[in-house]
């Protein structure tokens, strides 16, 4: 079979690769095309446009960069109509996913879309898009199905978490080879995780960095996006105890005591890992402002979200300063903090409803194409 696979950020790149892995499972003739990244890549060499051309951050920015995007609506038409796939998948990136769709449908493709536009943070008008132009949606958090079905009466199929398996799967890594490796001392490591685009990393790292020496005793090592190469991030190492690792951000959590994350999956994969985090997020100002109107939600972090209550503290915006950063690194540093945060952590995984998001998943579309 075919498969068309469009995923336009680092975890779709991820998530991804992940699917193809058990698409091929399933189908041992299975053939990709897919717009995506290195991960994706190393499955197959049916990479269309590299995800780190497609992210564009905040309001502003998109509209700066409306010509681009209208550029690759257009040639990812055509690629799909010269590829005719059996099927195509969409994960996530729901701004430039859900017109692909539209148009995919009327012209007789098989849609399906794996990982939900976030609808129930905004755009819930999103819906009668995804009604009328989405076979098949597959969900990985737990009250995205209850939303999907008892609100708007769309039937979904809820996989599980495909980070559990992701983060699962990986090799161990040897703390002592990985410290020596990228020169890192005996301290106790903080991890620093702004994001993966130009423009929050720029705006996140520069609040994270300020609280260094404030916290002699640790070290903080900044990981690094696999989209970024590190002479943008070398302006920002400005002090002995800062280091740095690229494309390493899983190796980096399990040897970590605590990490400064930006709001996202990041928030997710560091929960997952059991290393208690201060979620962060600022973004430009018009961007916020449009931002805080539209999305009605209490909290900004997944963990928050799935859990319902505020088991990691979130500084956004003007409260994402170094004094508020210090204060709350230092609570989550402390030993009876660290246990509480545990003990969430250990319920949240358990919310996220086990390993085997990307069997699941690929067997359902399987099926779906093959009959």
């Amino acid at each position: 079979m075919k498969y068309y696979i469009i995923a336009g950020e680092a975890s779709g790149d991820l998530h991804g690769s992940n699917l193809m892995k058990a698409l091929l499972n399933k189908d041992v003739n299975a053939n990709f095309r897919f717009w995506g990244g290195d991960l994706m890549q190393q499955v197959s060499d049916g990479l269309v446009k590299h995800y780190k051309d497609l992210a564009f951050m905040g309001f502003l920015e998109v509209v700066m960069n409306l010509k681009t995007i209208s550029k690759n609506l257009s040639f990812c038409k055509e690629d799909i109509l010269n590829y005719n796939p059996d099927v195509i998948v969409f994960i996530d990136y729901p701004g430039f996913n859900l017109r692909i769709a539209k148009w995919a449908k009327i012209k007789g493709f098989k849609t399906h879309y794996y990982i939900s536009p976030q609808i129930w943070a905004w755009k819930e008008n999103r819906i009668k898009d995804i009604k009328r132009d989405i076979d098949k949606m597959y969900v990985i958090l737990p009250f995205e199905k209850t939303f999907y079905e008892n609100k708007h009466h769309y039937p979904v199929e809820f996989v599980g978490h495909p980070l559990l398996d992701a983060i699962a799967d990986r090799t161990q890594v040897d703390e002592y080879e990985f410290r020596k490796q990228y020169a890192l001392s005996e301290k106790p490591i903080i991890a620093l995780l702004p994001g993966s685009r130009k423009q929050e990393i720029s705006k996140m790292l520069s609040v994270m960095l300020s609280v260094v020496d404030k916290f002699p005793e640790h070290q903080f090592v900044i990981a690094g996006a696999p989209s970024q190469d590190f002479n943008f991030y070398e302006s920002f190492i400005k002090n002995k105890n800062i280091s740095f690792v690229s494309n390493k951000t899983y190796d980096l959590l399990s040897i970590s005591i605590a990490a400064l994350v930006t709001s996202g999956t990041a928030t997710l994969e560091t929960a997952i890992f059991k290393i208690p985090q201060v979620v962060c997020y600022k973004g430009s100002w018009l961007s916020y402002q449009i931002g805080k109107r539209l999305v009605n939600l209490k909290y900004i972090s997944l963990v928050n979200l799935i859990m319902d209550k505020e088991v990691v503290k979130e500084l956004i915006q003007d409260e994402f300063n170094t004094k508020n950063l210090s204060n709350e690194l230092k609570i989550i540093l402390d030993t009876k903090k660290r246990s509480d945060i545990f003990i969430n952590y250990y319920d949240l995984e358990k919310r996220l409803g086990g390993k085997g998001a990307s069997e699941k998943t690929a067997k359902f579309i399987f099926k779906a194409i093959k009959n």
